[in-house]
């Protein structure tokens, strides 16, 4: 690596998923589709749990904010994906790929954090029913929350500065955005404190949410152990089992991508399991609480009902005359 010759670099080129100009029109509506798909999957999820009155809890404030970090997550990458796959000209200027960077390491780590505050949610409900309010509030979320921006936001400054003291013997990016492991990749010289850090602090704020999410859900195991009532039994499997799946898309595509010595990185598969993360993942997430979830089933029910009711029996309206008639 130090006998490549150093440029001064100021854009760099995203080479996208594929080079193969034949795929560029099914990716473009793949992506593209599951991207919409993703966007209005959760800010139906964010709109039903702040209007619904039955969702004015903090297990559902917390789902939303999921939703909301879901649709930040895939919009920071996706639609300059989706320019780039049109146009001949696929480059980023340094300063916007830095900021890139931060803003996608940021939200990416504040995904676990919320994640395991939802553990901590089950964890009381199941384990200390009867104190559960006492104990989980809204204000209590929203100082998780705020708090856990601050660690992410940190976190991901911290990545960013360090990326810019690197010294870049190329500029094309082996992948459809900015992420640390291709900015790596482009340096000189082996970034040994970048790739230290990533296995130190990263870990310690990244994968330390997922050591607690285990270490609740072991609470929640043996609470389980220990219920008589096959209902009160259904109910907590139940309520554990859609945050379960979603925990396991989230930290099986970060542990792929980002927890392995560099010497074993395939920057063309961290382009899959990124796409799967930054897509797929948010896409699946508001199906999964949906299907699973027979409160957000009846809220939704509830509020395109109400969308129905108010748009045909307006005063004025065919449908009102009717009814009015009928009476």
């Amino acid at each position: 690596m130090a006998t490549k010759n150093r440029t001064e670099v100021t854009e760099f080129v995203l080479l996208g998923l594929s080079s193969r100009p034949e795929m560029q029109p099914v990716i473009f509506g793949i992506v593209l589709a599951m991207y919409l798909v993703a966007v209005m999957g959760n800010a139906l999820l964010v709109t039903v749990a702040c209007s619904d009155p039955k969702l004015q809890t903090p297990m559902y404030f917390l789902l939303s904010q999921l939703s909301f970090i879901d649709i930040f997550l895939t919009t920071i990458t996706v639609p300059q994906m989706l320019v780039h796959i049109l146009s001949v000209n696929r480059t980023i200027s340094y300063n916007c790929c830095i900021t890139q960077l931060f803003f996608f390491m940021a939200v990416g780590s504040m995904e676990g954090h919320l994640l395991a505050a939802m553990a901590y949610d089950r964890c009381v409900a199941i384990c200390d029913p009867l104190r559960y309010s006492a104990i989980v509030s809204h204000r209590l979320c929203l100082r998780i929350t705020l708090t856990s921006w601050t660690i992410v936001s940190l976190n991901s400054l911290l990545y960013s500065v360090l990326v810019t003291h690197l010294t870049f013997c190329g500029n094309q990016v082996t992948h459809f955005f900015c992420d640390i492991t291709p900015l790596l990749q482009l340096s000189c010289t082996r970034p040994v404190v970048n790739e230290m850090l990533i296995f130190t602090e990263g870990v310690a704020v990244v994968v330390s949410p997922f050591f607690f999410i285990l270490g609740s859900y072991a609470r929640i195991g043996i609470a389980i152990a220990h219920m008589r009532s096959v209902v009160a039994l259904r109910k907590a499997l139940s309520t554990c089992s859609s945050h379960i799946l979603v925990v396991l898309l989230l930290y099986g595509s970060v542990i792929r991508m980002y927890l392995r010595p560099s010497s074993s990185y395939d920057l063309d598969q961290d382009r899959q399991v990124a796409i799967f993360y930054t897509v797929v993942t948010p896409m699946l997430n508001p199906l999964i609480y949906s299907l699973r979830n027979q409160e957000v089933q009846g809220a939704l029910q509830r509020l395109f009902r109400k969308h129905w009711i108010s748009r045909n029996f307006q005063p004025g309206s065919q449908a009102n005359r009717e009814w009015q008639h009928i009476s």
